[in-house]
């Protein structure tokens, strides 16, 4: 599975003593070719981790060789000595694989305003090195976890070409084109402008529409690289379409093990004037406290989603609103309609139905509940 399964790419991942726990911290993604094609997208937050800032330097001539991945400190805000951390981190790798360095894109995870031990960062490098495998992606996959409870993973296979992916992230899942680290890999020939459109079009309908709890990372990035070892050139709408079913299928995986969470929410605003309406409204009811709290408690509190629904700009006439949970429509022209006893919310899956009624386009955005537990994992996730 995961970021080997496409020909070309070799994968490790090593604990290099980041982790208080001792667990893999450290992974290493290499394109062997023949193609080194790359596109990414980064966390749209005005304040990003060093990684982050080196690493949109790497991409912009849309050549990638290497990815190197942390877990267990951000490396965000720790001054210049951070930064120098990710640029000797960059020489590491590409000294082994005898390129340059602004060939390798640096990704790290963890708590923010943590320094990085140099030192053993580095000495993870080397063993990552020296581990890499075309049979690796599953120890890469588990050393970028940090509040994750499983990897996640994911593969899409094309006619002769194919798709592969890893993912890490439970807390801080908001959009602006990221959400999480990713690394996804092909070995279909897919040039980097290709690559970059295809993957802004893939991650606007899957990653960021997801926003489990409205907090944006320092360190949000997706990379995609392809070696174009199957020699087959997929046409671009294939190729797009076969990327955002595997980021969808990611970004599932990251929904189901959000921090806490006891309830997957798919909102879905129907009819709405455009698509950016019906997204901003389904996005506000995802935000909402209030009503992630109530679906925790297993309160079908339709009046929570109108509230929400009217902090919005959309195109909507108030009194004229409808809303189902779990298929139940219990708010017809914004009054009350069937029992909301009816709604069953005892299952993880819900979903929530809005008719704006002042268009043909849609939307979903998923999110989860509020719940006891994620307000514990956050207090306790500290230094």
């Amino acid at each position: 599975m995961s970021v080997t399964h496409p020909q070309g790419f070799r994968a490790a991942g090593v604990a290099a003593g980041l982790k208080s726990s001792g667990k893999a911290d450290v992974a290493l993604v290499v394109n062997d070719g023949p193609a080194h094609d790359s596109a990414s997208v980064f966390t749209a937050n005005r304040c990003k981790a060093n990684p982050v800032l080196w690493s949109q330097e790497v991409v912009k001539d849309g050549t990638v060789r290497a990815v190197v991945l942390n877990s267990g400190g951000a490396n965000c805000y720790t001054g210049p000595e951070g930064f120098q951390t990710t640029h000797a981190v960059a020489e590491r790798v590409a000294g082994h694989l005898g390129i340059g360095a602004i060939d390798v894109v640096v990704c790290s995870t963890g708590l923010i305003g943590l320094r990085n031990d140099r030192t053993a960062l580095l000495g993870g490098v080397d063993a990552a090195y020296a581990g890499l495998s075309a049979d690796g992606g599953q120890d890469a996959a588990e050393a970028i976890m940090t509040t994750d409870s499983v990897p996640k993973q994911a593969v899409v296979d094309g006619g002769g070409w194919s798709v592969g992916g890893m993912a890490k992230g439970a807390g801080m899942l908001a959009p602006q084109l990221a959400t999480m680290l990713v690394v996804i890999t092909t070995d279909a020939v897919v040039p980097a402008a290709d690559l970059d459109t295809a993957l802004r079009a893939a991650t606007r309908v899957s990653f960021d529409r997801l926003d489990s709890d409205g907090c944006m990372s320092t360190n949000d990035t997706v990379t995609v690289l392809a070696s174009g070892a199957s020699g087959i050139t997929p046409p671009l709408p294939d190729f797009t379409e076969a990327l955002t079913q595997l980021c969808t299928d990611l970004a599932m995986q990251l929904l189901r093990d959000a921090e806490g969470a006891d309830h997957d929410i798919a909102i879905t605003a129907l009819n709405a004037a455009s698509e950016d309406d019906a997204v901003e409204v389904a996005r506000s009811v995802a935000r909402s406290n209030l009503f992630k709290a109530a679906v925790f408690g297993k309160d079908p509190n339709w009046g929570r989603v109108l509230a929400s629904i009217g902090t919005t700009r959309a195109a909507f006439d108030p009194a004229d609103l409808d809303v189902a949970m779990n298929g139940v429509w219990v708010c017809r022209g914004s009054e009350p309609h069937a029992d909301p006893a009816e709604v069953d919310l005892s299952a993880r899956e819900v979903t929530v139905t809005i008719d704006l009624k002042a268009g043909t386009e849609r939307a979903t955005v998923w999110t989860n509940d509020l719940t006891h537990a994620y307000v514990h994992e956050n207090s306790a996730y500290s230094s």
